[in-house]
């Protein structure tokens, strides 16, 4: 048998008689952290808090909070693990906002947990700007958001349409390294959304398969926001305005080395949409499909935008190399190389990150420099003469000959060059020709927002070659 020693006994109790004391002070710590959280906001009423010694775990139930503007929030468990200053995990179960008038819940979460909190309770003042407030991994499972009450009206302001309504689900979210100004990794999985109206798709809605973006940050500053990569996968929309699917869209680098935007799988299903469209347009956007997939009503594409810049001796340079690959139709290549000079004082991935439009190009001078393009028939050009002919009521050959003279006669109106960029796509309609290059030599020191005001000038100011193959 095991002996025991008579002082093990005291001592034991004593212990037992602190980690109680301890826990039961954390209690009134974990209630009084939750009603200063919705102080001054509303009421809050709190069913139960309680502690587990043995597990170290203290936890509220059946909370209740009433918003003074009428939203409810219900939370049937939030629970703390671990010591309460340093918390190893912050647990919160069957999470509900209700909209003031509707009473139809405008979020449910059915699971938050937060690894490795900075603390037990994230007052809303300090979550949202301080930097010591951190979450080492978060987890969310089957988190719904309805956009049509009034309370997402007013919380979203202008970024939800007042004519719109929707709802959006997502079965998982993961997220590691969480700050209010960056995140290391987020994942989304699982996730589906519909709307109705309040936007150019229509009504419709759309599931993607998964979501992974890495190195968010400046989250807390808007317009400063700005990720490392992102990853989609299986994306489906089905709208009154579009109907289409996207195997995968891949982003990644940053504007302080490049980037690239690659489409995997694009299928747009011009039949569907044709069905959507109104019936007075149909013939003719039946037409232009025909042209597009030969008659399958599905157009399938591939396409990589990618570009860096690259600073050497002083002398910075802007490349790009995309291109977009239409099944069975037409692969277009862009390449450019131009060497630049910024305003001064002025960092290419700052610049680079402001720029929205041609209208915010002032200041950037080319120096030189060269922009290719090509236009490369994989079916579309030779489905082009007979359909265009047809519509006329002539043979090919008099259409062929038709926009032969048309092109020669816009060259002599714009200039040889562009007259030569038109007898090439005439050449591929008549199957004389596979590939149309236009090579641009830019004019050193030139100004592009000087250059941009005025297209038509274009062929006067560049250097311009036209080849067909």
């Amino acid at each position: 048998m095991f002996a025991v020693h008579p002082l093990a006994l005291p001592a034991t109790a004593l212990a037992l008689l602190l980690a109680a004391t301890t826990a039961s002070a954390d209690a009134q710590r974990l209630e009084a952290d939750l009603r200063a959280l919705f102080a001054d906001r509303g009421e809050l009423e709190i069913g139960e808090v309680s502690e587990a010694m043995v597990r170290n775990r203290i936890s509220a139930e059946a909370i209740r909070f009433e918003s003074d503007s009428g939203e409810r929030l219900l939370l049937d468990r939030y629970e703390v693990r671990g010591d309460y200053d340093s918390p190893d995990s912050v647990h919160l179960e069957g999470l509900s906002v209700l909209d003031e008038l509707t009473e139809l819940p405008l979020l449910e979460v059915e699971r938050i947990v937060m690894e490795e909190p900075s603390r037990a309770v994230f007052p809303f003042h300090e979550s949202l700007h301080s930097n010591e407030v951190s979450i080492g991994e978060l987890q969310v499972d089957n988190l719904s958001a309805d956009m049509s009450t009034e309370a997402a009206r007013r919380y979203l302001g202008d970024e939800l349409d007042a004519e719109g309504s929707g709802r959006l689900e997502i079965e998982s979210l993961h997220g590691v390294e969480l700050t209010p100004s960056a995140i290391g990794r987020l994942e989304l999985s699982g996730i589906a959304g519909h709307g109705e109206g309040g936007s150019e798709l229509g009504t419709g809605r759309f599931t993607v398969g998964s979501l992974v973006m890495e190195g968010l940050a400046g989250l807390d500053q808007q317009g400063d926001e700005r990720f490392d990569s992102l990853d989609m996968r299986e994306l489906m929309v089905e709208s009154d305005n579009l109907v289409a699917s996207l195997e995968r869209l891949v982003a990644d680098g940053s504007m302080a080395e490049g980037g690239e935007l690659r489409l995997d799988a694009l299928k747009l299903d011009l039949a569907r949409m044709i069905e959507l469209a109104p019936v007075d347009e149909r013939t003719q956007l039946r037409m232009a499909s025909n042209v597009l997939t030969d008659g399958s009503g599905e157009l399938l594409m591939d396409a990589v935008f990618s570009g860096q810049w690259e600073t050497d001796n002083g002398e910075t340079r802007l490349l790009s190399d995309s291109h977009i690959d239409a099944d069975n139709a037409f692969r277009w290549n862009l390449d450019v190389d131009l060497p630049v000079r910024l305003p001064e004082g002025v960092e290419p991935e700052r610049y680079l990150a402001g720029i929205e439009g041609l209208d915010d190009l002032e200041g950037l001078t080319i120096l030189g420099g060269e922009i290719t393009n090509v236009l490369s028939n994989q079916g579309l050009f030779g489905r082009l003469a007979p359909i265009m002919a047809a519509t006329q009521g002539v043979s090919e050959a008099d259409f062929i000959a038709q926009a032969r003279t048309q092109a020669r006669g816009f060259g002599m109106m714009l200039g040889p060059e562009i007259g030569a960029v038109l007898a090439g796509l005439v050449d591929m309609m008549d199957g004389r020709a596979s590939e149309l290059e236009i090579r641009l030599t830019l004019p050193p020191d030139s100004e592009i927002d000087a250059l941009s005001a005025d297209p038509l000038a274009l062929p006067v100011k560049l250097s311009m070659q036209v080849e067909t193959r």
